[in-house]
């Protein structure tokens, strides 16, 4: 897989492979707010200083994730790989080039926010060395409240 750090200009690749892998989540409860996610307002959080990997293969966008820098941490959201290439290792790897791009920018931790209905989601991230370190009940972007593990892992360089 070729992985590479999106432009504001792929805001529309991002979206569109965003939306194929959140169309599962369509009818969970609450629905995820990824859906409601438009192209500009991916474009105006990228101007705004979020970034986003993008995953092809054969030329063909088939992941992505989206994350911001602080200054201990790189965090994560809206890790998306379309079905058809589910459970092929494809976020594991976008996952290992985050960690190491946030290493080449002296970031210490990697952080996300899991659904906790979402089993599978929390085993993927254990099995990279994520824990658990917290668990709440949070409000997503529609106003929605859901219960969220957040996830850590301790960057070594």
């Amino acid at each position: 897989m070729n992985i590479i750090l999106a432009q504001v200009e792929d805001a529309s690749v991002i979206h569109n492979v965003m939306l194929q892998a959140f169309k599962e989540y369509e009818h969970a409860t609450p629905p995820s707010s990824a859906l409601s996610e438009t192209i500009a307002s991916i474009e105006q959080a990228m101007k705004n200083g979020e970034h986003a990997f993008i995953g092809y293969i054969d030329e063909q966008p088939v992941a992505m994730v989206r994350f911001t820098l602080s200054t201990q941490k790189i965090y994560f959201f809206r890790l998306s790989v379309i079905p058809g290439k589910q459970g092929q290792g494809v976020a594991k790897a976008l996952i290992a080039e985050l960690e190491q791009f946030a290493r080449m920018k002296g970031k210490t931790i990697s952080e996300c926010k899991v659904r906790m209905s979402v089993p599978r989601n929390i085993e993927l991230y254990s099995s990279l060395g994520y824990i658990v370190t917290k668990e709440s009940e949070e409000e997503n972007r529609n106003g929605f409240s859901l219960s969220v593990a957040t996830m850590e892992k301790q960057l070594m360089n």
